[in-house]
């Protein structure tokens, strides 16, 4: 299992279930969690960052709700198969996918303004 860097902000107004939920969805999303890896038990997670056990729940059932991940009683939380990548992102996806990197950047404290740089860089790295 690889070591996860999911931190919560318990300060933000982003709740905790779906900041770990945004941070575990890029991490897989962007391959550095992959097909069979498997996640720290809800328990575990939990007490590595001082939450109830039915928050991390809560983002496993939306990981899981999202195709993300596959839980089997026993058998833990692994990483799934990544679906078919679409022709094109519907909206609903990429309205998902800005929400979980907002969470994200603002529980890493980031404010609105560095969370839009961040994005106009990455659509343009080249500034032209």
């Amino acid at each position: 299992m690889h070591e996860l860097a999911v931190r919560v902000d318990t300060g933000s107004q982003v709740p905790p279930y779906a900041q770990i939920r945004a941070q575990l969805g890029a991490l897989i999303l962007t391959g550095r969690l992959v097909e069979g890896d498997r996640l720290p038990t809800v328990r575990q997670l939990a007490t590595d960052l001082g939450l109830a056990p039915g928050t991390v729940a809560r983002a496993y059932r939306e990981l899981e709700a999202a195709e993300l991940i596959r839980t089997r009683r026993g058998a833990g939380s692994r990483v799934a198969a990544p679906p078919p990548a679409p022709a094109w992102p519907s909206a609903p996806q990429l309205a998902t996918l800005a929400r979980d990197f907002t969470s994200a950047a603002r529980a890493l404290g980031a404010d609105t303004e560095a969370i839009l740089t961040a994005v106009r860089e990455a659509l343009d790295p080249e500034g032209s």
